[in-house]
């Protein structure tokens, strides 16, 4: 069997398309001494501010610190945040071709005021559920016809803010009807009908407990989920939830992040496989799933299995979560982890 390593040396020569909601993200980072006069509320003396890609944009950044070229499709609005999430995105070598305008909206942006190591307050800034209109949706589809020969996986990464819709998962399937590529999806609970026959969907026990419920509540065909339960407090519980998703939509693969429990995939034709955490100490999980999909899809085209693919990525959370925000895992430290 291939070593580990050997598919993390494989990244440099994929290529991945990323579609989905982009969004800014900013850190206002500073401390607190005293109480404001005015309401019963902290003062946070600002000391340093930054902005780093988020949502889907955050999963191109895995991608390319990873090693690999990134192709993102997403829309901005006409606005500041807009064109500095682009110039974060060109400044990390990301290409941005995809990423289109639409004056519809604005820049979807989460700005996060921390103290002490603690977030205070987040103040988001978005219009929430605005699908493209025809115009924004046939240049979506030209990019992604356009760039899928010369990419080896697509990742569909849903937050649920508008971008990602059927007829848009329906469009890609049926671009990549002939030719095979590997779809996977980092999922949105109300939006897990849309996802069958994909190579993989990535949710965490949470969304997947959520997504139970919805399906059973609002899916024509929901009676046909053999899930009697929408709490997952057992590994019963989680295996059962597992292969009867994995079933509903017809998937490949399916793989539960459990956080300090670890992972559990479910493979059509095999038993459900349990990962256990590698994280050390669990400081934020913002972004974390970001990064699993990103390490997952990625080893998948480096010619690893999907029990090969989900350790990796095992690894890359239990990196990430000992860090402040939403970061990229670098290849460096990937392969450090395999040492611990």
């Amino acid at each position: 069997m291939i070593a580990l390593n050997e598919y993390i040396s494989k990244f440099s020569d994929k290529n991945i398309l990323v579609i989905g909601d982009v969004i800014l993200d900013r850190y206002i980072q500073g401390s607190v001494s005293r109480i404001s006069p005015e309401a019963p509320v902290p003062i946070v003396l600002e000391e340093a501010s930054f902005y780093t890609p988020g949502g889907a944009a955050n999963v191109a950044h895995n991608l390319k610190s990873l090693g690999a070229n990134v192709y993102q499709v997403g829309r901005v609005g006409n606005d500041f945040e807009g064109k500095n999430l682009k110039r974060e995105l060109k400044k990390k070598g990301i290409q941005t071709t995809g990423i289109f305008l639409d004056k519809n909206i604005p820049t979807i942006t989460k700005t996060r005021v921390i103290a002490q190591h603690q977030q205070i307050v987040r103040i988001d800034k978005e219009r929430s559920n605005a699908q493209p209109d025809e115009s924004l949706k046939k240049k979506i589809h030209n990019f992604i016809e356009e760039h899928i020969e010369i990419c080896d996986a697509i990742i569909i990464s849903d937050y649920g803010k508008g971008l990602i819709t059927p007829d848009l998962v329906h469009d890609i399937q049926q671009i990549n009807r002939t030719r095979n590529k590997i779809i996977t999806v980092d999922p949105k609970v109300e939006h897990f009908g849309y996802y069958e026959e994909v190579t993989a969907i990535t949710p965490n026990k949470k969304e997947a407990e959520n997504a139970i419920r919805n399906i059973k509540i609002y899916e024509q065909k929901g009676n046909q989920l053999k899930v009697n339960k929408d709490r997952l407090d057992t590994a019963n519980d989680i295996d059962r939830a597992g292969e009867e998703l994995l079933k509903y939509l017809k998937l490949e693969s399916l793989l539960i992040t459990l956080g300090e429990e670890g992972m559990r995939l479910f493979e059509k034709g095999k038993k459900p496989y349990s990962i256990q955490t590698c994280a050390r100490e669990v400081y934020d999980v913002s972004g974390a799933g970001d990064t699993v999909i990103s390490v997952f899809t990625l080893a998948l085209t480096a010619g690893a299995d999907k029990r090969q693919a989900a350790e990796l990525a095992n690894r890359a959370a239990g990196v990430v979560v000992g860090k402040m925000g939403a970061v990229a895992i670098s290849r460096d430290e990937l392969l450090e982890s395999l040492k611990q």
